[in-house]
């Protein structure tokens, strides 16, 4: 059967989801604010599922029609052929939202699509009730601008749940974000990477994780999975085949914090992940990092409000980082930070720079190329 799949992704990581699928064989996409979309079957939800670094989760488009009322939005969801779709014992779990629309009680635009699902699932199956005691299908219902959009979530928990980080710093940035620095970087792992402000080690991990072709959802386990008509063994073949892609490339990642407590949760997370072998953690301050190393990357996420309650602090912090990282001559540096006062404090102005959010944190990456190593162009997005 063939779907409209769906990938939602973070603010202004919409172009690197797109292209991940790209990568991945994916032609033909929709790319939206917050989402892109691609047709495929079952075996693509799984791949989709498995291999998506950067994306939040992975929906299932079912139907999308005008909905000005609740009764066009209950015979909108009525239409919808769910007894193909959804099991006699399916749990149904409906969440909603709405945007600029006439329909903005959230809560009753849930209770009618519960209510037209269940009624076209009694087409089929003739029964007054039904027991939900088996897999889970959440759907939910988004109005944006009076047009509703019906999708059902296949992945469960968020996509950022890699299974690795059970030990997080104090202001943890999700893996899928972490993901998207490096990729937005063009980091390549021929280059040495560090991160001076490691934390629980999430940059780093994501890093060793893209350098050795890991599929970020290799070993955890997802909502679909769970399904009749997606069948155990696309899940088998496609996890299989993503381990037939991993490889053993040599390099030498460099993760520092000044905080022992948090560099021995990065250990432990880098173990869970597999890649423990590639970073080496050292306590050290911003101030003490060298490196003799040329044309290599900094990518980090500094402390900043969150973690700093002081702004002198801050200041004193993005100071001490253009002092020392300046230093480092053939290096890029990639920074992702909440204080808008960044640039002048650093010292330099970046070569580029995207506002991305950290959560609900709206933050900027501010990008500073330095030079191509010789003999190579430096992939920049």
């Amino acid at each position: 059967m063939i779907y409209t799949i769906v990938a939602t992704a973070a603010f202004g990581l919409e172009s690197v989801v797109a292209r991940e699928l790209k990568g991945l064989g994916y032609e033909n996409l929709v790319v939206e604010n917050g989402r892109v979309s691609l047709s495929g079957d079952e075996r693509d939800i799984a791949r989709c599922n498995i291999w998506l670094r950067t994306a939040d989760r992975v929906l299932v488009e079912i139907s999308r029609f005008k909905a000005t009322d609740f009764e066009e939005l209950y015979q909108g969801a009525h239409r919808v052929c769910w007894e193909q779709i959804i099991p006699p014992d399916g749990k149904m779990h409906v969440t909603g939202k709405s945007i600029k629309s006439k329909l903005f009680s959230v809560s009753s635009c849930q209770s009618v699509v519960k209510k037209a699902v269940v009624e076209a699932m009694k087409r089929k199956y003739h029964v007054a009730e039904f027991a939900e005691s088996g897999p889970v299908y959440k759907i939910e219902v988004s109005l944006l601008k009076d047009m509703a959009s019906l999708t059902i979530d296949t992945t469960g928990p968020g996509l950022h749940k890699r299974g690795y980080r059970q030990d997080k710093g104090e202001a943890p940035l999700r893996e899928t974000l972490a993901a998207g620095l490096v990729l937005l970087s063009g980091w390549e792992y021929s280059r040495t990477l560090a991160d001076p402000f490691c934390g629980s080690g999430t940059i780093p991990i994501e890093a060793a994780l893209i350098a050795r072709n890991k599929a970020p959802g290799l070993e955890r386990s997802f909502v679909s999975e769970t399904w009749p008509q997606i069948p155990k063994y696309i899940w088998g073949e496609v996890r299989e085949d993503a381990r037939k892609q991993m490889n053993d490339a040599p390099m030498r990642i460099l993760a520092s914090d000044q905080d022992e407590s948090v560099l021995r949760k990065a250990r432990h997370n880098a173990e869970r992940a597999g890649v423990a072998d590639l970073i080496v953690f050292q306590k050290l301050p911003v101030d003490q990092f060298r490196s003799r190393k040329k044309y290599g990357c900094i990518i980090c996420n500094p402390p900043y409000g969150e973690r700093l309650s002081q702004e002198d602090e801050i200041k004193r912090l993005c100071k001490t980082m253009g002092q020392t990282f300046l230093e480092l001559d053939t290096w890029s540096f990639f920074i992702l930070t909440a204080f808008s006062g960044f640039e002048p404090l650093f010292g330099r102005k970046a070569t580029k720079n995207r506002k991305l959010y950290n959560g609900m944190i709206q933050c900027y990456f501010y990008e500073y190329f330095g030079p191509r190593p010789p003999g190579r162009s430096l992939s920049r997005s």
